[in-house]
């Protein structure tokens, strides 16, 4: 009987579960997109003050470990909530998919042109990054919540 109460309870809760689960996953994907967004400023930043090209290699090197993992963010019915993440998302899983690999293969390039130190590489570079950015937010990121 006791089994059954449990049973009963787990069951229960699991709607709440699930809605705790998704409220995470959306708080982790907005929390690491706007560290992508601080860390382009920076790379921006050390662009326009002339700085040491090879002090962005960090930061490129956490946006593309947050870009690996990015899909996993986007799990079915995480669309709902504080999230500007559009439906297209999840009704063309491959045209999501091929935007982060884009999004991927611009910031490895910045990562070779940092790690190279050549400021004119480092500049054209960051400007297809920051295309690819804005390519994959007007299929994929609604302007509001």
């Amino acid at each position: 009987m006791k089994a059954l109460k449990n049973a009963v309870s787990v069951l229960l809760l699991l709607p709440f579960a699930a809605s705790a689960m998704t409220g995470d996953v959306i708080s982790a994907r907005r929390d690491g997109l706007r560290l992508v967004g601080h860390q382009m400023d920076r790379i921006e930043s050390l662009l326009d003050e002339r700085g040491d090209p090879r002090a962005a290699a960090t930061p490129i090197a956490e946006m593309i470990r947050f870009f690996g993992g990015m899909p996993a963010l986007f799990p079915p019915n995480s669309g709902e909530g504080d999230t500007r993440a559009r439906s297209t998302i999840w009704s063309d899983p491959g045209g999501f998919a091929a935007a982060n690999a884009n999004m991927i293969a611009s910031l490895r390039s910045l990562e070779t042109a940092a790690n190279t130190g050549d400021r004119a590489a480092l500049q054209a570079a960051f400007q297809q990054a920051a295309a690819n950015c804005t390519a994959c937010h007007r299929p994929f990121r609604s302007r509001s919540r």
